[in-house]
């Protein structure tokens, strides 16, 4: 290991005394450039990140010298790489230099994918809002692209952290307008009824049994096979245990899908705290009575 960082500082040395010493403008930094990427190759391999981040960065700025932007932004990038291993907050700023280039480049897949990087990089670190600001901006941009599945991919993750935010009126607007597009998608129209049980789980959060009978009718006319699905039954069923207050119906209701569909963390997150809100309700008509 200390071999390579040897490397590194020798490398680091020769790229520094490029930059002050003579030479012509363009060969002196793109041999900086070059000199700075093979240090930060020998402090990667040394697992010293930072300094390898560090090297990156400079090899960033020489390139943003030469305006070569497509170059800057992928040093930026392999910055970013070295100090996820780190600080997720140095790793989002390197990354947010890079989506910045690409968009000034017009490159916009890039940039919806840096992105999208950096909306699971926030979502990871439990920085919840910022996750779904960049989710929101990549999925805007995969869809200016014409990347509908990527959009949509990055509007269920809006969704998902909404929901878990308690914003359960955006989460459902959003899963109910993905479901719109799959089912007018013949590749993609499976998928519909379980983002349908996303969004009426969500409904269900909001304790609320006429628009949970209205959300389940607004999915029979957009999908007229949705009726038939066990995801349809489930939805079905937990309404009606939550407008009888029925708590034993409405964990049986849970368990019997569960049995033969297992529900992921996120559904059963937010289903118990649907049954939290019977309790809630229960309690209050025995304090009112």
């Amino acid at each position: 290991m200390a071999d390579f960082e040897a490397k590194g500082d020798d490398f680091e040395k020769k790229a520094e005394k490029k930059l002050t010493g003579w030479g012509l403008f363009g060969s002196k930094y793109d041999d900086a450039a070059d000199l700075f990427d093979k240090a930060a190759n020998q402090f990667k391999l040394a697992k010293n990140w930072s300094r390898a981040a560090n090297a990156y960065i400079r090899v960033a700025d020489c390139h943003l010298k030469l305006e070569s932007k497509h170059e800057a932004a992928s040093a930026y990038v392999e910055a970013a790489n070295s100090y996820k291993k780190i600080s997720t907050r140095d790793a989002a700023q390197a990354l947010n230099q890079a989506v910045n280039l690409y968009m000034e480049m017009g490159r916009l897949n890039m940039a919806a994918r840096y992105c999208k990087d950096l909306g699971e990089m926030y979502e990871q670190d439990q920085d919840l809002e910022k996750a779904i600001d960049f989710f929101e901006r990549a999925g805007d941009l995969f869809m200016t692209e014409e990347g509908t599945t990527s959009a949509n991919q990055c509007r269920q993750r809006v969704a998902h952290i909404a929901a878990q935010l308690e914003d359960y009126t955006k989460a459902t607007k959003l899963l109910e307008e993905i479901a719109k597009q799959q089912v007018n998608n013949n590749l993609l129209k499976y998928s519909a009824k379980g983002t349908l049980l996303n969004a009426g789980i969500c409904q269900l959060c909001r304790g609320d049994p006429i628009a949970i009978a209205n959300a389940l009718e607004r999915y029979q006319d957009l999908d007229p096979t949705f009726s038939g699905t066990r995801e349809y039954r489930l939805l079905a069923d937990l309404a009606t245990s939550m407008d009888e207050g029925d708590i034993p119906k409405f964990t049986e209701a849970i368990r019997e899908f569960d049995s033969m569909t297992r529900l992921d963390p996120w559904k059963t997150t937010l289903l118990l705290r649907a049954k939290k809100t019977i309790q809630e309700k229960d309690d209050l008509d025995e304090d009112l009575t």
